[in-house]
């Protein structure tokens, strides 16, 4: 099965290199994508060229499977909205979809156009618990700045079949019954109305794909062989 895996804020697509390599050798085909203004030196680039992007590979490809980490939970959810019909299905790793006006990921400040990794001080706690110091060092000196484009811009839902499409919520730093909560809470009310909503325990951090990249693999395997299944 084709899987879109997109990466969240500051990373670059290499960042999914173990996690595709596990998923050809469960037998998938993994389609990491390059975002505009993160994986190229376009500071200009904003969020609908990096959706865009992301529509492209999902034309391109066979019903595919997309994966949003963190961030891009809202990227591939936008995904869904955009293409209903065609994506088979959505995981999204340690991170939910925005509602319809909402800004994209406007969490740091921005600098020369750009919103440039704030190190890890703001992460400290359940999100980079796991990370060693050698794995901190390779995620930081590989992040990229994000154009204010993307990082500002405001997300707009248009397709309510999105709510048919199933979604795997990946719950990394969190719990499976921290996010129901959040979602019976009405925090999440995109999540809330989803028709077919399942919650994955994954014992990481923010960044399983650095981590627990075999881990995070199976279970990505396992909600996209289901989604399809499903279809």
């Amino acid at each position: 099965m084709d899987l879109i895996l997109v990466a969240g804020l500051w990373m670059p697509v290499s960042v999914w290199d173990d996690v595709a390599h596990e998923l050809t050798v469960l037998g998938h085909r993994p389609l990491p994508l390059a975002l505009p203004g993160v994986d190229d030196d376009r500071t200009e680039a904003t969020l609908d060229d990096q959706l865009g992007a992301l529509l492209d590979a999902v034309d391109a490809a066979e019903r595919p499977y997309v994966v949003g980490h963190s961030a891009a939970s809202g990227l591939a959810w936008l995904a869904a909205d955009r293409r209903p019909d065609t994506v088979s299905g959505v995981a999204l790793v340690g991170g939910f979809p925005n509602a319809d006006g909402e800004v994209y990921a406007d969490l740091f400040p921005v600098e020369e156009g750009v919103m440039p990794f704030p190190g890890w001080e703001p992460f400290e706690g359940p999100d980079a618990a796991d990370l060693d110091a050698p794995t901190r060092e390779r995620l930081a000196a590989s992040a990229r700045p994000v154009p204010a484009g993307v990082s500002r811009g405001v997300v707009h839902l248009h397709d309510e079949r999105r709510f048919g499409v199933p979604v795997t919520l990946v719950c990394p730093e969190f719990s499976p019954a921290q996010a129901r909560d959040w979602v019976a809470g009405g925090d999440l009310p995109e999540l809330a109305r989803a028709e077919r909503l399942a919650y994955v325990d994954l014992d990481s951090g923010h960044w399983p794909m650095a981590t627990r990249p075999v881990q995070l693999a199976r279970l990505l395997a396992e909600a996209a062989t289901s989604a399809g299944a499903a279809a």
